[in-house]
């Protein structure tokens, strides 16, 4: 198997058109075109993990975090980023990383968090924005059900819960080719008015390449009428974040050993507890400070995230608990699950899950 065969599927189970703009996911390192000789899964491709990699015949190594995140103008082995690069240059390791394609996806990093603590009626905390497109197009009405379905397959037409949604009306349109024209009806010259159905459906803007080449296949005119909008409604199934509601409220010291034992954390650091019970709970895996708001006018009764700085614990002001479990704390089951998830896809190849703790804090 190639490594591209394996990018396909990863990229089904997170789109990188999901990622954050900031954000350097797909392959960093490697020729796609390379034969995969093993797939190691793991948390940061540290020095350590590329070496795990190679003991045990690994050429291809998956990371949630990318090890290049910024710039490299040099790599002279000075630091852990390019020793990790330069090791995996030399032994023909290809990298890829998911990292927010997957904190964006309605079953990735933020609903793992929310399984682990067994939340129910869980939905996106900051849904995206700017990331739905409108297809308007126009079709005789022979020829309507052909393009629509095409379109739904390729894609389009999905609304939260729902897919195949579209809205069809009924006008008349107009025209008249001149020489160069070659009409499905009508001739050249003639002024044509025909019964046309106009068929709308949105789409996640990635896929507008997709939905143009299924139009244009199964559209019957020589000229196809259409029109793309960019739509102000959020995305409520990709964005960062989630929030959820225990199935019974507890204390905020039974949550918060709950949180701890589920989620195997050093040590949480909290803002003041409001003696109140905990009910609904909003999660960020990661460094998640810019959504304390988010998670107020949630009405969560806390928040658990990470990399908390001193003054963002004043942001609780006795509205909301706020807990920095740890960073990998709270990322920490993301690489079972896409070992998981490529097992399930891919049945007849071996996926390592990497036994190395790239956890960088320490607790005494």
């Amino acid at each position: 198997m190639k490594i591209k065969e394996i990018i396909t599927v990863l990229e089904e189970m997170a789109p990188l058109a999901y990622a954050e703009d900031f954000d350097n996911v797909g392959l960093l390192l490697g020729n796609q075109d390379d034969k995969a000789t093993g797939v190691l899964i793991c948390h940061d491709a540290l020095e350590s993990v590329i070496e795990e990699a190679i003991a045990k015949n690994c050429n291809f190594v998956i990371c949630f975090h990318p090890i290049i995140f910024s710039g490299i103008k040099k790599i002279t082995g000075k630091n852990y980023v390019e020793r990790s690069v330069l090791k995996a240059i030399k032994n023909d390791i290809a990298i890829y990383a998911v990292h927010t394609a997957l904190d964006n996806h309605k079953s990735g990093v933020n609903k793992i968090f929310c399984d682990t603590l067994g939340l129910i009626n869980t939905k996106i905390l900051i849904p995206k924005l700017n990331f739905i497109q409108k297809l308007v197009t126009y079709t005789i009405p022979e020829n309507a059900e052909q393009v629509r379905n095409a379109l739904f397959d390729a894609g389009a037409g999905k609304i939260g819960n729902y897919d195949n949604c579209s809205f069809t009306s009924k006008g008349v349109g107009t025209y008249k080719g001149n020489e160069d024209s070659n009409p499905e009806i009508g001739e050249r010259f003639e002024f044509v008015e025909a019964q046309e159905i106009k068929i709308e459906v949105t789409f996640e803007k990635h896929l507008q390449s997709k939905i143009l080449k299924a139009l244009f296949k199964n559209h019957i005119y020589e000229e196809v009428a259409y029109q793309i909008y960019d739509l102000q409604n959020s995305h409520q199934n990709i964005g960062l974040g989630m929030v959820g509601e225990l199935e019974n409220p507890m204390s905020e010291v039974e949550f918060f050993q709950l949180v701890k034992t589920k989620m195997q954390c050093g040590g949480i650091r909290h803002s003041s507890l409001l003696g109140k019970s905990i009910k609904k709970v909003a999660v960020l895996g990661g460094s998640g400070s810019f959504a304390i708001k988010n998670a107020i006018q949630a009405e969560a009764d806390v928040f658990l995230t990470a990399d908390l700085k001193y003054h963002n614990f004043y942001e609780a002001d006795n509205q909301i608990v706020l807990a920095d479990i740890g960073h990998f704390e709270s990322e920490r089951y993301t690489k079972n699950y896409i070992v998981d998830y490529l097992k399930e896809k891919i049945t007849n190849f071996a996926f390592v899950l990497s036994e190395e703790n790239t956890n960088p804090v320490k607790y005494l």
